[in-house]
């Protein structure tokens, strides 16, 4: 009885090292036909920048069941996407900015468009303008009071591969690939200035603001949390090394939440920007390359398309129990030493 008992515990131990998901389920998914690289959330309708299929849209009312209702085939290679009103904006790659009319969703049709000098990548919505990181070509913004002549009434160019844009008040940030985070005065929409920097010493590739600090997806290095409290002069205060290549991130609530590419989602709790923690993930099919929250975390997953993630919390229970706190459990090699022992001496 003793042996069989250890057994057990032995087999436990090993299903939580090869665990595939943490205080995380997959409630619905939906395989769009080409390689998923970012998602927008409104309403009951995600929509997924779908590289060469455009964009998709897809009816979440449901998320169990979620089901496409209507798409565009943009031109270019369909990366980023962003949601204002009735208007869908794509970054399109060397297409520029593409603006879809998604009033009807089963019959979304582009309005206007602006072809950008560089590589459209991402694209935030702040008022009347659009900033689009162009990659190489910096930080563009695009007048679309009128969406059907949309046009450019400033830039920047960044030193660095303009990846990822997020706007706030009168700034816009700018995940710069190896130039870090770049922090650009918007407040004059004509003429951008560059007021603070950190270099963050891997790859920025996206970023997410709320309140007094800047997420930065930083490839190998993880997730940074840089306090923008003074624009002009950033700082680090913490920082949570993800196992995979964190490429984008959404935040909400004490949540930051990052697309890390093939180790799926990561759920990172910021409560406390200095001692940032783990308390979740889900080690989606494909590769995470894009996330939005809306009470659910809808992942573009790349091959593997889109896939809706529930975390439901540290403690909370499911269906009756108490869900196990794996990240409580400490693994290590003197734990698996020991087992090894006492099976020794058991035998």
């Amino acid at each position: 009885m003793v042996k069989k008992i250890t057994i057990i515990f032995i087999l436990d131990i090993f299903s939580l090292i090869w665990a595939d998901s943490l205080n995380c389920r997959q409630i619905g998914y939906y395989d769009t036909p080409s390689y998923a690289q970012d998602v927008a959330v409104s309403g009951n309708y995600v929509y997924v920048a779908d590289y060469e299929a455009g964009l998709r849209i897809i009816d979440i009312s449901n998320p169990r069941s979620p089901i496409e209702v209507g798409y565009y085939d943009t031109p270019g290679y369909a990366y980023g996407v962003a949601v204002s009103s009735n208007y869908a904006y794509v970054a399109d790659a060397g297409a520029g900015l593409r603006i879809i009319d998604i009033s009807n969703p089963q019959n979304p049709f582009e309005v206007g468009y602006y072809d950008t000098p560089g590589i459209a990548q991402d694209v935030a919505i702040s008022g009347n303008y659009a900033y689009v990181a162009d990659v190489e070509a910096g930080l563009r913004i695009i007048d679309i009071s009128n969406p059907r002549s949309p046009m450019e009434v400033g830039y920047y160019d960044t030193p660095g591969n303009a990846y990822g844009v997020a706007v706030l008040g009168n700034y816009a940030y700018v995940a710069d690939l190896f130039m870090g985070l770049r922090i650009i005065d918007i407040s004059n929409p004509r003429n951008p200035n560059e007021v603070g920097f950190y270099i963050s010493g891997y790859f920025a590739y996206d970023v997410a603001v709320s309140g007094n600090y800047a997420y930065v997806a930083d490839d190998e290095a993880g997730l940074r949390i840089i306090n923008i409290s003074n624009p002009r002069s950033p700082s680090q205060v913490g920082s949570y090394n993800t196992p995979g290549y964190a490429v984008a991130v959404a935040v909400s609530g004490n949540y930051a939440y990052v697309a890390d590419d093939e180790a799926g989602l990561r759920i990172i709790d910021i409560s406390n920007p200095r001692r940032p923690s783990q308390v979740g993930y889900y080690n989606t099919p494909g590769w995470a390359l894009g996330v939005a929250v809306s009470n659910y975390a809808y992942v573009a997953d790349g091959g593997s398309g889109l896939r809706i993630i529930e975390f439901y919390g540290i403690g909370i229970e499911e269906n009756g129990n108490e869900v196990l706190k794996k990240n409580s459990l400490r693994i290590d090699k003197e734990a698996i030493c020991l087992i090894y022992w006492v099976e020794k001496f058991l035998n």
